[in-house]
């Protein structure tokens, strides 16, 4: 790979006014010294998204859109994808916010490393007091367990990383993502390039400002879709679920089941919910560090939406969901 290879920027957007035109600026005041081009996939969006995307590309002609009209996230990276040119993709999603050097870090750890998809830290950021309160949540070990991309860690091999800077040729050879998968569409990539003997690179160097959910309604959508889809991986592919992924909906059985025996039989059920209670509130006094306490005090409800919209996702994922996308199975590609 030449040093400054040229890049391929993919952005799947839907509903972005708010945070698109910052995504794309700091996208192209990348410090990087090859060839750039930012490949926008539009989806029925029913806010000023798709005026923004036309103004953007009338202002910098490394900038062009490709249509999405089904809406999927993944639907769209395989055809932003498809319209890009260049050896290495970079994803970026329309409310992400790259640091400064993050395509030329990627660009070398690709080189340094040999591995097929590189990526870094999803550093949550809030605009006012809820949104402080879900990042901090988001960056918790209380919230999201070990999970390097949110937390931080050592640099090395990982499962998956947080959007993920791909040579190509990874892409090609696994045919995109999944368009069943509306959401772990990342993870189930990240799965299949890896039992293809690809390696998948973690590294803390690599940061991109994350905005959170604005409503609490919105939060437990986004953690609800991700349980129900993650627990479609686990069917999908046999064996790649861990402990991790199985906390949140044991944490929802044992308060339903310790609020039901409390209610109907004995007071001391309650003290399943009430230790629940107890655990999140201690849990968000570090991660609530140097935060207003208006955003401290949002931060238990912050982890229990995240935590009880997971597990009841993962617990109510249908079947018939897992049915339909494994009878889209492709045959799986030669190992490299």
């Amino acid at each position: 790979m030449n040093a400054t290879p040229p890049v391929s920027v993919i952005m799947p957007v839907l509903d972005e006014e708010r945070h698109l035109r910052s995504a794309v600026r700091h996208i192209l005041e990348q410090e990087y010294d090859g060839e750039m081009e930012v490949v926008i996939a539009l989806g029925p969006s029913r806010d000023r998204t798709d005026e923004i995307a036309a103004e953007l590309v009338r202002e910098d002609p490394r900038v062009r859109t490709v249509p999405n009209p089904t809406g999927r996230t993944p639907a769209a990276l395989n055809a932003a994808v498809k319209a890009s040119r260049h050896p290495v993709v970079v994803r970026v999603d329309g409310h992400g916010m790259l640091s400064p050097d993050y395509v030329a870090t990627a660009v070398r750890l690709l080189e340094e490393t040999g591995a097929q998809n590189v990526g870094g830290v999803m550093h949550a950021e809030g605009e006012n007091a809820w949104e402080e309160a879900v990042a901090a949540a988001m960056t918790s070990k209380i919230g999201v367990g070990n999970a390097a991309f949110h937390t931080g860690g050592a640099a090395g091999p990982a499962d998956t990383v947080y959007l993920g800077v791909f040579r190509r040729e990874a892409l090609e050879q696994q045919g995109g993502y999944n368009v069943e998968f509306v959401r772990a569409q990342d993870w189930e990539l990240n799965f299949r390039i890896r039992r293809a003997g690809g390696l998948i690179w973690f590294s803390p160097d690599l940061r991109v400002r994350y905005r959170p959910r604005p409503t609490v309604r919105a939060l437990a959508k986004q953690y609800k879709d991700y349980g129900r889809w993650r627990r479609v991986v686990g069917r999908y592919h046999p064996g790649s679920l861990g402990l991790r992924y199985l906390a949140p909906p044991a944490a929802l059985c044992a308060l339903a089941a310790g609020t039901l025996v409390g209610v109907a039989l004995t007071p001391l059920g309650l003290m399943v919910p009430a230790g629940y209670l107890a655990a999140i509130t201690a849990g968000s006094l570090p991660a609530g560090r140097g935060l207003s306490p208006k955003a401290r005090a949002r931060i238990p409800l912050a982890l229990a939406t995240m935590h009880l919209s997971w597990g009841f996702g993962f617990l109510t994922s249908p079947r018939s969901l897992a049915r339909k996308v494994i009878a889209s199975r492709r045959p799986e590609p030669a190992r490299g």
